[in-house]
């Protein structure tokens, strides 16, 4: 399958989720001054990515005030409790027609980073493949990279963990790119917070 690498590589956040698991919206919380949504967006901004997709859902107009002054567009999803599959047909559907590609980010993987995402794009330009995926220490998990020509398999599957599923059909086209298991950490319970807080004390 060939890619085109022509124009900008896009961004997609997803951040539509409840944060049930939480008890309470755990994209609003404060990581280094800035809440955990502000900065998943601004580290794929700073990553390159042009447009930056970021697709609400729950408690969205409070959502979309923590992005102000960032330079990234807001999709709503309306589906979000259906699941984050819903999100991402979302976020894909409100690219651009010349992007020719889209890193996929969850926005509470705080240990990704800008030059992680950078570092999935460079690969992608490189040429050869049509998915760029990470993988922690046997792992594969977000941030990933779809290719243009993926987009429709994303956009007609229904039910769940629809993105795996394209990786696992291109798994054998797929770059991969190794990242240490720590990056692999998020948020879903109060204990990753005060995990997260404490890690990032003692960098």
């Amino acid at each position: 399958m060939n890619a085109d690498h022509h124009g900008p590589v896009a961004g997609v956040v997803l951040a539509a989720g409840a944060s049930t698991r939480m008890g309470r919206n755990k994209l609003l919380l404060t990581i280094e001054g800035e809440s955990v949504l502000r900065l998943a967006a601004r580290r794929a901004l700073d990553a390159g990515l042009d447009p930056v997709i970021v697709v609400l859902g729950h408690e969205a107009e409070r959502m979309r005030q923590e992005l102000s002054g960032l330079g990234c567009r807001v999709v709503l999803n309306a589906d979000h409790a259906k699941g984050q599959t819903t999100s991402l047909r979302a976020g894909i559907a409100a690219l651009p027609a010349g992007a020719p590609a889209a890193v996929v980010v969850l926005a509470d993987m705080l240990f990704v980073t800008s030059e992680m995402l950078a570092a999935l794009v460079q690969r992608f330009l490189a040429g050869g493949t049509p998915l760029v995926i990470s993988d922690y220490d046997g792992v594969t998990a977000p941030p990933m990279l779809y290719a243009r020509a993926l987009f429709p398999e994303i956009e007609a599957m229904e039910g769940d963990s629809c993105g795996k599923r394209v990786v696992k059909a291109h798994r054998g086209e797929a770059a991969v790119l190794a990242w240490p298991a720590s990056a692999l950490s998020d948020l879903d319970v109060p204990d990753d917070y005060d995990r997260a807080l404490g890690r990032l004390a003692v960098r």
